[in-house]
């Protein structure tokens, strides 16, 4: 089956409020489905690569094998082509995941075309952009596969969440791709980084994020730190914390329990503990000879990686696997699993049950 797309994505301020649209015909051209998504605050460029990556979703779930998409961005299709590298850190994993759908079809071309002739998807995007929410017309001809169904969130209240860093910032940078690309309804009201010098710090300022510093060793203890780290959650209006790559052993008030999530690369309750961290876990999973590995996610408590387990995926380990090939490996799947376990919570599907976590089924 071969389609054409017609892609655009739009900023009202770059960054400002964004969209992405796209409109699929078939090749007798016939419209399929006509669709903009609502990113909330975004660059012109994240706009862009997220309407080429729903186009490309789209026309998978109604079973294309050739896909020929039009857009008037040119820089996207130089960088799509090699001619200009990508060097933003938000926009290469969008820019991976465009050539990953890419290979999955028979054949895949992108074409700049001037914005007089990509009206149709200018259109939706500025719709989009009007209403301040997801807009549609029309529906694909085949229904998606339970795999590749997406909530419907527009309707959900957005949820806030705070982020807790002491590193590069990975986890906070595949989150906010989640929610730019509409599979989060979610925003990220403040980072926190226990660090001051890390890369995550300059990432999350990149990004347009809030970003405070706040350090175990400028405070007199736990107590105090704690009390720190509360005092700006609050201030920021949280609903859910967020600890990617977070270090620091804090105290979780009462007003945040079970509204505390963190990752941990392994699979819980095995390698897990204080000084359990990064390469650290990858090397003990090679020392023990097993054959998975994986993540978890789990809400937090005041112990190390205790609490009850909301998410967890696996992954094979190979018999020549170092640290670092089984850690990239490892974090495939926290890309996965951490956006779906903050979007049950969003949904409301989560329930604790002493130390186990129920997922209640969607209505």
């Amino acid at each position: 089956m071969k389609v054409v797309a017609h892609t655009d994505g739009g900023s009202r301020g770059n960054p400002g409020p964004a969209a992405a649209g796209f409109v699929l015909e078939d090749d007798g051209g016939r419209p399929l489905v006509t669709r903009a998504f609502f990113l909330g605050e975004a660059t012109n460029n994240v706009a862009e690569y997220t309407a080429l990556i729903k186009a490309l979703e789209s026309a998978r779930q109604i079973g294309a094998t050739e896909v020929t998409v039009y857009t008037d961005s040119e820089l996207m299709v130089r960088q799509l082509k090699g001619v200009y590298k990508v060097k933003s850190d938000l926009i290469r994993p969008l820019f991976e995941r465009v050539n990953e759908l890419r290979s999955q079809f028979e054949s895949c071309l992108v074409v700049h075309v001037t914005r007089d002739k990509n009206t149709e998807a200018d259109r939706i995007v500025n719709k989009a952009l009007d209403a301040g929410r997801d807009v549609e017309e029309g529906r694909p001809t085949k229904s998606p596969s339970p795999a590749a169904a997406k909530c419907d969130i527009a309707s959900q209240k957005r949820l806030r969440l705070g982020v807790l860093i002491s590193g590069g910032g990975r986890t906070m940078l595949n989150i906010q791709e989640c929610i730019q690309r509409g599979e989060l309804n979610a925003e990220i009201a403040v980072v926190i980084s226990s660090l001051s010098t890390v890369a995550g710090v300059e990432r999350a300022r990149n990004a347009g994020f809030s970003v405070k510093v706040i350090r175990r060793k400028d405070h007199p203890d736990i107590e105090t730190f704690s009390a720190k780290l509360e005092e700006e959650l609050v201030a920021a209006g949280v609903d859910l914390i967020v600890q990617g790559g977070w270090l620091c052993l804090w105290k979780i008030p009462p007003r945040y329990e079970n509204c505390v999530m963190n990752i941990h690369p392994a699979l819980l309750p095995c390698f897990g503990g204080q000084g359990m961290w990064g390469h650290h876990v990858h090397e003990a999973v090679l020392a023990a000879g097993c054959k998975v590995s994986g993540c978890t996610v789990h809400f937090c408590t005041n112990e190390y990686d205790c609490g009850p387990i909301i998410v967890q995926r696996t992954c094979p380990v190979q018999d020549d696997d170092t640290p670092d090939t089984l850690a990239s490996r490892v974090f495939e799947q926290e890309c996965l699993a951490f956006p779906e376990a903050i979007q049950l919570f969003a949904e409301g599907r989560l329930h604790v049950e002493g130390n186990r976590v129920k997922v209640k089924s969607k209505k």
